[in-house]
């Protein structure tokens, strides 16, 4: 690590990017106490993690979706019951965030099943349970959507947003699919080679790094490219479907001169450049 240096404000839900190798992994173990820094210093909560105090760790939590927490030949249940020992959860907390969590991720009727018997989607839900159980102040998520379907990462997109919003948990989460960090986090850190290479608003990475978006309109008669070139820069064209290139400032006034020509249209669509491809641009340079 290279002069990695941030500081997240209770509450955030911060996207933490990089290429495989970068250190992302190594920071949250660091903030976590599992490793030390060589160099520097690290404060958690006002605690220092390595010094693992138990006041600290009762105030955290990681969940690595390549690691697994849950007794493997045990109902997830099972676990639960073990986190709310050695978390010193009261009965009262425990059954009400237990049942909370199980409402929320919709998991009543496998938290009883052997976990070695769940799909990979039913097992992070129950990490997360696993997790939460403690109510902690921060939350590390290291890759908690890896190897899931699209259905089930949104389920737990949609959890963790709500979670956050709800208790104003800390969150620090790390992911290689970029519709985790667009629909969860406004604000990202962006680390290369244990170096930090952004740390801001992701709207602003967007229109620093996407200054333009496409747009795309659907003709109901053909027209010529020529014609559509008046309206501005084409990317893709075809006689019904025109895609144009339009910088930011302009979409309401390219799209307004269109829909206002003799042209009838039927349909149109505005997009942004896609997150990953701007990531990639980033890594590039």
């Amino acid at each position: 690590m290279k002069n990695v240096s941030f500081e997240i404000e209770k509450g955030e839900l911060v996207g933490f990017l990089g290429p495989n190798g970068a250190g992302k992994t190594t920071t949250l173990k660091m903030l976590s106490g599992i490793l030390t820094p060589t160099s520097g210093k690290v404060s958690v909560l006002g605690y220092e993690p390595i010094k693992r105090q138990k006041e600290y760790q009762m105030q955290f939590a990681f969940v690595m979706g390549q690691k697994m927490q849950l007794w493997w030949d045990l109902p997830a249940m099972e676990s639960f019951l073990l986190n709310k020992k050695i978390y010193e959860v009261s009965d009262e907390d425990f059954e009400k965030n237990l049942s909370e969590m199980i409402k929320l991720l919709d998991v009543g009727e496998i938290v009883n099943k052997q976990v070695r018997q769940l799909s990979l989607g039913e097992r992070m839900k129950c990490e997360l349970i696993a997790a939460l159980l403690h109510n902690p102040e921060v939350l590390f998520l290291d890759e908690p959507t890896i190897g899931l379907d699209v259905v089930a990462q949104k389920k737990i997109r949609d959890f963790i947003k709500k979670y956050n919003k709800e208790r104003k948990t800390t969150i620090i989460l790390t992911s290689h699919y970029m519709e985790d960090i667009a629909q969860l986090c406004r604000r990202i850190v962006i680390i290369d080679l244990g170096k930090i290479v952004y740390d801001g608003q992701l709207e602003d990475l967007i229109a620093k790094y996407a200054p333009n978006k496409k747009v795309t309109i659907y003709f109901e008669q053909e027209i010529s490219r020529k014609q559509a070139e008046e309206f501005g820069k084409v990317v893709e064209f075809e006689p019904t479907k025109v895609c144009f290139e339009v910088p930011r400032s302009e979409v309401k006034n390219v799209t307004g001169k269109i829909l206002a020509s003799d042209f009838e249209v039927g349909d149109l669509e505005i997009d942004e450049e896609d997150i990953e491809n701007i990531i990639r641009h980033i890594f590039t340079k």
